[in-house]
């Protein structure tokens, strides 16, 4: 730590002065304005909590919330070789969207079980960053999608698939 400069100290010297401790007593809350207007109204009682209400329909799991303890150790050891390589290199966020959801078409009617997504490593900064907004919005686009259904998980890329900057996609057996 370093040590203060003699003006620097001057200053934080004369700062120091204007330092009033603060006082020790409790506050009495003082009446508002509205409670000094009517002075007979009372604050009006709490509802009682409802039961919540059941779910009409089965919740659907959340994407990778749904594969075993063997598929990702499979995934994070590098061991599944992915059955369809996408890279979205140099697309543009209209044509990505496209052409993930034509391979995902592609995969899920040959039966594919693993989509390699190549989508690009993160960009440091501050938003809006101009690049990297693929890579952002991939997740999104996979909950919204069509095919979401049909996708068991999506996890981060073993480092020989090119980790952080790609993604597994798991499809559901049919």
């Amino acid at each position: 730590m370093r040590q203060l400069s003699p003006e620097e100290a001057a200053l934080w010297a004369r700062v120091t002065a204007t330092i009033q401790p603060l006082s020790r007593e409790k506050i009495k809350p003082e009446a508002t304005e509205k409670e000094q207007q009517y002075p007979d109204v009372k604050p009006l009682a709490r509802q009682p909590k409802l039961p919540p209400i059941p779910a009409a329909a089965p919740i659907r799991p959340r994407l990778g919330t749904t594969l075993d303890a063997s598929w990702d150790r499979r995934l994070r050891s590098g061991e599944a070789e992915p059955d369809r390589v996408l890279d979205l290199h140099g697309m543009t966020l209209d044509t990505a969207w496209r052409a993930i959801d034509r391979v995902l078409e592609q995969a899920i009617n040959a039966g594919d079980r693993i989509v390699l997504l190549i989508t690009g490593h993160h960009r440091p900064g501050e938003p809006p960053v101009a690049r990297g907004r693929i890579r952002a919005a991939v997740h999104d686009w996979l909950a919204a999608s069509r095919h979401a259904p049909n996708i068991a998980a999506v996890r981060g890329a073993h480092r020989r698939h090119g980790g952080g900057g790609s993604l597994y996609i798991v499809l559901r057996r049919r």
